[in-house]
């Protein structure tokens, strides 16, 4: 993690976060913004109905007002301590947006226009379809793809990671962000977006929470609280009819402290929140989701579609070994392969070379005075090699190197061509090697699986996702690579199209499918899909496809944008259960207090011992009101999530949200009661 990336992430106790959230707490007061959360609006709503009586009784009547201070006090605090923990939340992505706003400064730029002319132009007057050159040393002036050149680009502004990058025409590394830094060559640039729509104005525009959209999840939560919350406010006005017709009238404040606290505040003060904070978490790792829905869509998804290349694999195969023919001395095998080798700058031959050098103790030879003429690899031959001393040395695809011994007259001995099916059926690459007119033996090159993805793929099998890679290798190859990382299940020799009809028949049957993609190819399968993850070094059209765009370009983070999801949905269901079940103390604590009075046989519910009416709720309101702060913390990391079946979740939720929700009401609201006895306060 370098230093600007964990700059990003702010603890909650930054002193400039705080400042700033109790400072929106009070904006955010306003009753245009407390309606979007109606169960806080409800709280609002009294608090100032009981301000307005306190300040009746102060003026016209000369009350005696403690009480009634108090408890007007404690129900603006609790819509405070929800409005702060909104804030809270938004403040780190406010926070974050500060950064990429840097990112955006405007600059000067070469536009090209003309027969190759260029002039100098603000960045903001770009437009869609213009072409910049841009050398080392300037920054990008917009979103774009490079259409000519190779250049180095310091991305840290926006990705956190120092590390430069490559980005060149054509191919899927093509796309450049706007605000980036070019460290060396030059490349010409053609923009795609115009001022305003660039992906570093996205990003912002979401970090900030400008274009976070309530998910389905949370509006029919939203929907089920206001209708509690309806339920419970006829409930407490029909209640003072019969409290007026059984000889105890209630006041104002005990009567909107019965339904602030009776309604599902906590979960109201920090819905918003949990929200906010399950992008924020995505965000800290560098993830953009384009929308709440996506977020919330990643933890209900029953299909993962990975690819092998760089996601289970590392990526680059590996030589890891050398298999001569009979009647062939494997160190000449070792030579030959070497020599074919040593102008070959890809990692397969790159590792062909140490593999020599390591097992047989070859080092690389001196072939200026030898006159090399090295054969690069081509698409059409599938082959490569050298002629050096009247010798013709090539490697390649099996089948490229049959024909052509087979050209001269020669063929691969049977031996060899069981090795090559061998090889090939234990998930490697089998490489060919002849010299003149024979062949001299194979090379094995492996796929090496990354370390611990099968204990990934066992936690995702945990959680109930089937796991499916799809890689453009023969289905012998991708099923042994298959049983080595532990899919569920694959799809080899994969065309666009195939990954498009396999998504497609998965969500026929009812299934939510995830994927990333990073190129032009992925594009219709990135919409496709529930949860389209683009790589942030892909191509525009992948990244406009997606849903969410990995800044960091690993393709398996999306197994950790799965759990973020999910780890979102739990801690919204785990608090909501918390705070139903906490109501069952709140109303013991309440009803005794209200009527016991009038009917002393109900002084049998007060079971917390409460000293006094007045206390055991104004001891009700204080807790309402604490708990939600004391949640803050909990709502914004979130509930940590473990890979466990529903059943076992939904014990644990009850057990631990719904059984502790009943029990620290009591034991909390038990020792306000007693602070509030021993300081006099009532």
């Amino acid at each position: 993690m370098t230093k600007t990336a964990r700059g990003r992430r702010q603890s909650l106790t930054d002193r400039k976060l705080v400042s700033r959230a109790i400072l929106d707490s009070f904006v955010k007061l306003d009753p245009r913004t407390m309606l979007k959360n109606p169960v806080m609006f409800v709280v609002e709503v009294g608090a100032a109905l009981t301000t307005i009586q306190l300040a009746w009784d102060m003026f016209h009547h000369g009350r005696e007002i403690g009480f009634g201070f108090q408890i007007t006090v404690w129900l603006w605090f609790t819509v405070l301590f929800a409005n702060f923990a909104e804030a809270m939340a938004e403040g780190r992505g406010k926070a974050q947006a500060e950064t990429l706003r840097k990112a955006r400064a405007e600059t000067q730029a070469r536009r090209v226009w003309g027969e190759g002319q260029t002039e100098i132009v603000p960045s903001s007057k770009l437009r869609a379809g213009d072409v910049v050159i841009v050398s080392a040393g300037e920054f990008i002036p917009g979103d774009g793809d490079v259409i000519e050149g190779v250049a180095s680009v310091d991305e840290s502004a926006v990705t956190g990671e120092s590390a430069p990058v490559i980005r060149e025409a054509g191919g899927d590394r093509s796309a450049v962000t706007g605000g980036t830094r070019v460290l060396s060559d030059e490349i010409t640039v053609r923009i795609s977006s115009n001022p305003g729509e660039t992906f570093l104005d996205r990003m912002i525009q979401l970090v900030e929470g400008a274009s976070r959209q309530k998910t389905p999840n949370e509006i029919a939560l939203n929907i089920l609280l206001a209708g509690l919350t309806i339920i419970f406010l006829l409930a407490v006005v029909t209640l003072e009819p019969y409290a007026v017709y059984s000889g105890a009238p209630q006041n104002l404040f005990i009567l909107v402290s019965l339904l602030v606290c009776l309604i599902p505040t906590t979960i109201g003060g920090l819905l918003s929140a949990i929200g906010i904070a399950g992008m924020d978490r995505l965000i800290r790792r560098n993830v953009i989701a384009m929308s709440g829905r996506a977020v919330e869509a990643a933890g209900d998804v029953d299909v993962l579609l990975l690819d092998k290349t760089g996601t289970i694999t590392l990526g680059n195969r590996q030589a890891t070994a050398l298999h001569a023919c009979p009647n062939v001395n494997e160190v000449d095998l070792a030579r030959a392969v070497q020599l074919a080798s040593l102008a070959d700058e890809t990692p397969e031959g790159r590792s062909i070379v140490v593999l020599v050098k390591e097992k047989y103790g070859l080092r690389g030879h001196e072939l200026a005075q030898h006159n090399p003429n090295f054969i690069p690899f081509s698409a059409q031959t599938r082959m490569s090699g050298v002629d050096l001393d009247g010798m013709q040395i090539r490697k390649g695809a099996p089948d490229a190197i049959m024909k052509y011994v087979a050209e001269r007259g020669n063929e691969v001995p049977a031996g060899i061509r069981q090795t090559v099916a061998e090889i090939a059926g234990s998930g490697g690459t089998p490489l060919l090697v002849a010299q003149d007119d024979r062949v001299l033996g194979a090379v094995a090159l492996t796929d090496i699986v990354k370390g611990g993805i099968r204990d990934r793929f066992d936690r995702l099998r945990a959680m109930g996702i089937r796991t499916v890679m799809i890689t453009g290798d023969n289905p012998l190859t991708a099923a042994a690579i298959a049983r080595q990382a532990g899919v569920d299940d694959f799809l080899a020799e994969a065309k666009p199209e195939d990954k498009m009809a396999l998504i497609q028949s998965e969500q026929a049957k009812g299934k939510l499918v995830a994927m990333c993609g990073d190129g032009t190819n992925d594009a219709p399968a990135l919409a496709q899909a529930d949860v389209g993850v683009a790589m942030n070094t892909g191509t525009q059209a992948a990244k406009e496809a997606g849903n969410m765009v990995d800044l960091d370009s690993n393709p398996t983070k999306l197994i950790e944008i799965v759990e973020i999801g999910k780890q979102l949905l739990i801690t919204r269901g785990a608090l909501t259960t918390f705070s139903v079940s906490n109501d069952v103390a709140k109303y013991f604590a309440i009803i005794p207090a209200m009527f016991s009075v009038a009917f002393p046989q109900l002084e049998v519910l007060n079971v917390m011992r409460l000293a006094t009416p007045e206390s055991a709720v104004l001891s009700a309101v204080i807790f309402n009101a604490l708990i939600i702060v004391a949640l803050i913390p909990l709502a914004l990391r979130g509930v940590r999530y473990r890979p466990v079946g529903a059943a076992t979740l939904l014990r644990r939720n009850l057990l631990i949200y719904g059984l502790g929700g009943v029990i620290a009401p009591f034991v909390g609201i038990k020792l306000i009661d007693l602070l509030l006895t021993h300081l006099r306060i009532l």
